[in-house]
């Protein structure tokens, strides 16, 4: 068939196609196959905030800020804000939005790059494997705030012979020029400078090698750790079921999918402010509280000449608005085709910072209080990550009237913390699943079953961390699973919209949402600013890598290879799944290996909006724009001499929407 004959049936193709579509689409769905959406506009960007807003806002950034210049560091973090955060957000939710479909059918855009959705799938579930463990320490730590006596205020029976009650008070005795020596402060007048100086010896010998009750508590009690990642010793019945009921937190919160979800993000997403709000009032009565938040935005102008504080910057700002984990994309899924993600994408990313600047200030005030207390620089005290909230923070209300109060409120706001990033982790899970076998999973109870059956699997997994040895694990999972491969992932992903499918085209995408276009600057930033900070970030993640280590142990060179295999396990779905796609493509066709490359990396005839009337929208616009372009993007295959691989694409029914 030569190209003027070719010429002649592509059109017709193409109309018999769309009236084909057109039939399917006005039959009605089958019970239990629509898709759920939002119920108010409030629930998705409280959801969407929720997500962002997670621990990392409470135990991270106030100590990444102090570390890199105080004040001097908002400069280089608001930039990488508007540089990398805003960018990926808005790109992910308009991206979902305009195809209401999970992480990984969302694909059809590109089919190559398949990989990119089961990537961040498998993502989502390594992140949700081990963050409800956090979630299960706090809720530990919430169950014993309420004891008459908080249990870390005490060195008790699970102590060891390092652990030290009473650092205050020797501090105090020092800072008078006394030594302190079997709980009584001496000083050179009333033993004699050799007595006096053999106390002395002694004294500092214990104080370098001491625990505070709090230390003790976490280590040697709640986790009861062993000496290293190679021991992983037995599981701690009470630390599987506070896990057994994070999950079961998880599966009331999406019984009813969004539906429910929707409702329990109002209390996860308020919640923290408030509790945030009372402790910085607190905070604010107490003795060298305010020393603490000057400590906390003092600028230091010298750190901004360091690249190392600028990369910080961009790190912080990447992980802490989580773009690539899929929850952007899953929840921007359940939107009305018209939702203003524009918009959505400037609220979340600046409220999501703001909270961590807020955050910081509630930190820094009771990390200032502690150090006024133990006479110690605010340096000495500051601290990150679980170290702040199982030991540093419980030490803090030990020292505070009605101490089990500040303990409860607390712990509840990480648990809500937590519990806002958990939910939408998981329902990326559910959701690609329920896309992708939709026959399988949707109908009836079947979606509720599924939902069981993560939690389950997900549950047993994580019965590892609440072994004696968990904690190793745990660090491991949180090195290695969403960090250079959130990372390739984005990248990847901003690539194949803004290159592959085009900026412009997608563009035109959000221009069919919106009403109107957004600025050119977007396409600029997606196809050029966006990527080369991302290739930034990954160097400097890259450059800071250090062998994993807890505490004083450094890990064997086996837990680190491991670890890698953990980054791999999302990383190689991106070129596995092209290298599937490209060879189906190949051999189901007649096409060469470069034309085959080619359809498989343009759109098929599943890619668009959900909606008929939303689809005639889209195609009105790009039709007004460029008639060619817009008729060409129908047609993702290009007709051989014998029409085979046009009519194999054509005569195949769209399974989700025309």
């Amino acid at each position: 068939m030569d190209d003027k004959n070719n010429g002649a049936i592509y059109p017709k193709l193409v109309e018999k196609h769309e009236d084909d579509c057109e039939q399917q689409c006005e039959q009605p769905q089958e019970d239990g196959i629509e898709r759920q959406s939002w119920s108010h506009k409030l629930d998705f960007i409280l959801s969407c905030l929720s997500y962002a807003v997670g621990l990392g806002n409470v135990w991270r950034f106030p100590y990444v800020c102090y570390k890199n210049g105080g004040g001097a560091f908002l400069i280089p973090f608001l930039v990488m804000l508007f540089i990398t955060g805003i960018p990926l957000v808005f790109l992910e939710l308009s991206f979902g939005q305009f195809a209401s479909q999970g992480v990984v059918s969302i694909w059809s855009v590109s089919p190559i790059f398949q990989g990119v959705g089961w990537a961040m799938f498998i993502v989502s579930v390594l992140i949700a494997i081990y963050y409800n463990m956090i979630i299960a320490w706090t809720l530990y730590y919430l169950f014993a705030s309420f004891a008459e006596v908080l249990p870390w205020s005490f060195c008790g029976v699970w102590s060891t012979s390092v652990c030290l009650e009473n650092k205050d008070q020797i501090n105090n005795c020092t800072n008078y020029n006394g030594t302190f020596y079997n709980d009584t402060c001496y000083t050179v007048d009333m033993v004699g400078q050799d007595t006096f100086d053999y106390m002395k010896n002694i004294s500092n010998h214990t104080l370098s090698n001491s625990r505070s009750p709090s230390d003790e508590y976490f280590h040697e009690f709640v986790l009861d750790i062993t000496d290293g990642i190679e021991h992983v010793g037995g599981v701690k019945w009470e630390l599987a079921l506070c896990l057994l009921l994070a999950w079961v937190l998880v599966c009331i919160c999406l019984a009813r999918g969004i539906k429910s979800s929707g409702k329990a993000v109002y209390f996860t997403a308020f919640f923290p402010y408030v509790v945030l709000t009372i402790l910085l009032v607190r905070g604010l009565t107490l003795e060298g509280s305010t020393d603490g938040i000057i400590y906390f935005f003092k600028p230091k102008w010298d750190k901004l000449l360091s690249a190392k504080v600028w990369g910080d910057a961009a790190v912080q700002i990447f992980f802490s608005l989580s773009p690539g984990w899929g929850g952007l994309i899953t929840l921007a899924s359940f939107n009305k085709f018209t939702n203003n993600c524009y918009k959505d994408a400037i609220i979340v990313s600046i409220l999501d910072c703001l909270t961590s600047v807020f955050a910081g200030c509630v930190i820094f005030s009771i990390i200032g209080y502690m150090a006024h207390e133990l006479n110690l620089g605010i340096d000495k005290v500051a601290s990150e990550g679980a170290g702040l909230a199982f030991v540093v923070y419980p030490e803090v209300v030990t020292k505070l009237p009605i101490s089990q109060l500040w303990a409860v409120l607390f712990f509840s706001m990480l648990v809500t913390l937590g519990l806002g990033t958990q939910i939408a982790t998981v329902t990326t899970v559910h959701t690609t699943l329920l896309d992708q076998f939709p026959s399988l999973f949707k109908g009836g109870k079947r979606s509720l079953f599924l939902l069981f059956g993560i939690a389950i699997s997900c549950y047993l997994i994580g019965l590892s961390f609440c072994t004696r040895g968990g904690m190793y694990i745990l660090q491991l999972f949180d090195n290695f699973a969403a960090t250079y491969s959130l990372l390739i992932v984005c990248f990847t992903e901003c690539m194949a919209l803004s290159w592959v499918y085009g900026a412009d085209r997608f563009l035109t995408d959000i221009e069919t949402m919106l009403g109107k276009r957004p600025p050119l600057i977007w396409s600029i930033s997606w196809r050029f600013i966006a990527p080369a900070a991302l290739l930034v970030i990954l160097i400097f993640t890259w450059v800071d890598f250090t062998p994993t280590s807890y505490g004083d142990i450094t890990f064997p060179g086996w837990a680190d290879g491991i670890g890698w295999l953990i980054t791999l396990s999302s990383i190689l779905c991106i070129p596995g799944f092209a290298i599937w796609t490209v060879f189906k493509q190949y051999r189901s066709s007649e096409m060469g290996l470069v034309q085959a490359i080619k359809t498989v990396s343009r759109p098929t005839l599943l890619w668009g909006p959900a909606l008929r009337e939303d689809q005639i929208a889209r195609k009105d616009l790009a039709k007004a724009r460029n008639p060619t372009e817009a008729f060409n993007s129908r047609i993702p295959l290009t007709i051989s001499n014998n029409g085979s691989e046009f009519s194999s694409l054509v005569t195949e029914k769209p399974t989700t929407k025309c």
